[in-house]
């Protein structure tokens, strides 16, 4: 079982989703340093993916410093410092297309939008 909840939606690549959804349960807190994060064949059973897109996965959390090998016990997530402005701003960018794209078919421009977000950030406005 997963750590952590989300669900997988069409459009992004599913390592993508994963590693996002990590990286928020983490920042929210409901995934937690220390708590056990599944194997790839756990990873893959669960998800219904293939077991290389599971490895895929616990190898972008590990590269990015979520997620640490301890021998005997598996793979332990770990907090690490605040990731990059870049890197922050790259697991954002597939959010930020759908939202950007579907404003566009509304025929809304970043004047249109600049009310909504400003609402959308401070809800008690």
């Amino acid at each position: 079982m997963l750590p952590f909840s989300f669900q997988l939606r069409d459009g992004d690549p599913v390592s993508d989703q994963v590693v996002r959804a990590a990286h928020h349960a983490l920042a929210s807190g409901e995934l937690r340093e220390g708590d056990l994060f599944p194997s790839v064949r756990a990873l893959a059973q669960e998800l219904k993916i293939s077991p290389t897109t599971a490895h895929k996965v616990l190898q972008q959390l590990k590269d990015l410093g979520f997620l640490v090998s301890r021998p005997g016990i598996g793979m332990v997530v770990r907090a690490p410092q605040l990731p990059s402005l870049e890197q922050r701003l790259s697991l954002m960018e597939p959010a930020a297309r759908r939202f950007l794209d579907e404003a566009r078919s509304l025929h809304l421009t970043a004047d249109d939008l600049e009310p909504l977000l400003r609402r959308l950030r401070d809800p008690n406005r």
